[in-house]
């Protein structure tokens, strides 16, 4: 199935059911503490599992849909990479899913224009007392590792909150990092280390990904991933494993995630491949 969405075209091949029992992993160190409500849960899901309508852009650029995406980046002792972008998978899929874009919520419309729109994230850096402002703008901040990542709740480009705006859009990268072995029953975000993208580019990639697989799962296994805080691992793949996890997307096996080429990267790209522990 190939689907319309941000500055990609999305190939998500259908998901295995997760195994039984809540995944349980290192990742997250946050986790939420209200109890779930399951079947708000479902309606969320049913939406975001619906689709998105990759509308053509308007003629106003400022016009533009897009989620921003705000990497915590302090200038002393920065976070592993890995961390830094799991923390994006997770901030994105919280707020893809979270009650209030639900129906008669708070967020439920600006989410619902950008998910008819184009699933566009543009992801900015932020450090100290920028970063606690950032904290203050509707969001849902994820934190892995000690890596922070907040993602915003979508809107036009040209009226981005200044204290968004104001934050640097490229810049500082992060060294590639070797966090070692996923846990065997979180979710794998497989990004294609031969593209070399920025981790901005990475995290905006990364949370395409994580909402991707949350729609394309069945209504009982995002439950229990939603149990457990949507935890997630992020790792690198090399062509071998590459070729491998491509393989295992084109039998259906997985999500992936195939870029429209606006930055960085060639258009039709395959950037992330995201697989559910039971297909792993």
């Amino acid at each position: 199935m190939t689907e319309q969405g941000g500055v990609d075209a999305v190939d998500s091949g259908a998901v295995e059911t997760a195994p039984d029992g809540h995944p349980r992993g290192h990742d997250l160190e946050s986790r939420p503490h209200a109890e779930l409500d399951t079947a708000g849960l479902l309606v969320r899901h049913a939406e975001l599992a619906a689709g998105y309508g990759g509308q053509d852009d308007p003629d106003d650029p400022a016009l533009v849909l897009a989620m921003p995406l705000v990497l915590h980046l302090p200038k002393t002792d920065p976070p592993r990479r890995s961390a830094l972008l799991a923390a994006a998978a997770v901030a994105t899929v919280r707020l893809c899913l979270d009650e209030r874009v639900g129906p008669g919520g708070e967020w439920e419309q600006p989410y619902l224009d950008w998910k008819g729109a184009r699933i566009r994230k543009l992801a900015r850096r932020a450090r100290g007392g920028h970063w606690s402002a950032v904290g203050e703008v509707d969001g849902v901040t994820a934190q892995i590792d000690g890596a922070q990542a907040r993602a915003l709740v979508p809107g036009p480009v040209g009226a981005v909150d200044p204290r968004v705006k104001r934050l640097q859009i490229g810049g500082t990268d992060l060294e590639h990092d070797d966090p070692g072995s996923p846990a065997p029953n979180l979710p794998v975000l497989w990004v294609n280390s031969s593209l070399g993208m920025t981790v901005g580019k990475a995290a905006a990639q990364v949370g395409h990904a994580s909402m991707l697989l949350a729609g394309a799962l069945s209504g009982e296994a995002v439950v229990r991933w939603a149990e457990d805080g949507f935890r997630c691992s992020v790792r690198e793949a090399d062509p071998r494993r590459w070729r491998a996890l491509a393989e295992q997307a084109d039998r259906g096996v997985g999500v992936a995630v195939r870029d429209a080429g606006f930055t960085e990267v060639a258009p039709g790209s395959i950037t992330v491949i995201a697989v559910w522990p039971a297909a792993r």
